[in-house]
């Protein structure tokens, strides 16, 4: 989903504890489907409760919140809302491609195929309206500010960010970049570990991508980026321009300084306008409010444990712990003053 510019970003690692006591917006949407594909059972299936509905969202949504949480990091949830007309198409082919898949995930089920099962099961991740209402309800429990989003959650990221009432947005796309967005996490939400082989593993750190780094790296303007982004693909054109990628795309915006040219020469089945128009004027909230509040543990109970039936032990286990790293910042933070 979204815009992927791979290989041609200039990136850096940044160590865990610089992001203590940032303010950081998550794209909502962006890590509900990272949730949903990777927080699965051993033959692909998701992880239900008794009346079969979908519980890996609210686990990733729980646990990887407490995480960050416990380092100290301010996060709200961005989510997005009615999209721009263009992207109906794209979301219908999804769809497609969703009940495609399902079908063959069904055909693997009846072989007892699992690596089948995994390989398809991963493709059919849907998110209805009552699993976004329900996030909702848990994020604001784990006392969390949201930021509903008039259209694409990426634009008003990058309106918090520009504004400086966020540091930086979180998403593993790059549209934010295209929306002007000064600094991107891609990789915050993912699991922090990575299995290698020998039942090793390697920790991950977060990286981070800066506008102006990108710009001064690639010898582009902002427009240009943009540009880049429509030859290569976003969601209002899914597949681009045939054979441009990312670096062919950056010698064309580098060669034409008139994108009618580029664009006349080039002659795609889409009007590059009016994708270009959605990135340079896409409506945002303005009045929206940063407020973090204590967790509302009875609620998160309420949520996880009577009405999806998670562990009690564990979600209390959890809530514990976050306490208690609450308990150790603030007093490592009051002994710097002694």
């Amino acid at each position: 989903m979204g815009v992927k510019l791979p290989g041609i970003l200039p990136v850096s690692t940044i160590e865990w504890n610089k992001l203590k006591g940032k303010k950081i917006g998550i794209d909502f949407s962006n890590c509900a489907y990272q949730f949903l594909s990777s927080i699965r059972n051993y033959d692909g299936t998701h992880l239900m409760d008794s009346k079969g509905r979908v519980t890996s969202l609210y686990s990733g949504l729980f646990f990887r919140s407490l995480n960050l949480m416990q380092k100290g990091i301010k996060i709200c949830y961005i989510f997005d809302g009615k999209p721009p007309e263009l992207k109906y198409q794209t979301q219908k082919k999804r769809r497609e491609r969703k009940e495609i898949a399902n079908e063959k995930y069904k055909q693997a089920k009846e072989e007892d195929n699992i690596n089948q099962m995994q390989k398809y099961s991963k493709q059919v991740s849907y998110l209805n309206n009552e699993m976004v209402k329900e996030s909702k309800e848990l994020v604001k429990a784990l006392g969390l500010p949201i930021i509903q989003s008039p259209q694409e959650a990426d634009a008003q990221g990058a309106f918090c960010v520009e504004r400086k009432d966020l540091w930086t947005f979180a998403s593993s796309d790059s549209d934010c970049l295209l929306q002007g967005c000064p600094r991107l996490i891609p990789n915050l939400t993912l699991s922090q570990t990575r299995k290698l082989p020998g039942k090793k593993f390697v920790y991950i750190q977060p990286y981070m991508i800066e506008l102006k780094d990108v710009l001064k790296h690639l010898k582009i303007n902002q427009d240009q980026l943009i540009v880049m982004g429509i030859l290569t693909g976003t969601d209002y054109n899914p597949k681009g321009i045939p054979g441009i990628g990312p670096k062919k795309a950056l010698n064309l915006v580098q060669q034409y300084k008139k994108f009618d040219s580029l664009f006349s020469k080039l002659e795609p089945d889409f009007n590059w306008k009016k994708i270009y128009a959605i990135f340079k004027s896409m409506p945002v909230m303005k009045n929206y409010q940063l407020k973090w509040k204590p967790i509302d543990e009875e609620k998160v109970k309420e949520i996880l444990v009577e009405k999806y039936e998670f562990n009690k032990e564990r979600i209390e286990s959890a809530l514990e712990k976050l306490e208690e790293y609450s308990k150790e910042r603030e007093q490592s933070d009051l002994d710097k003053w002694i």
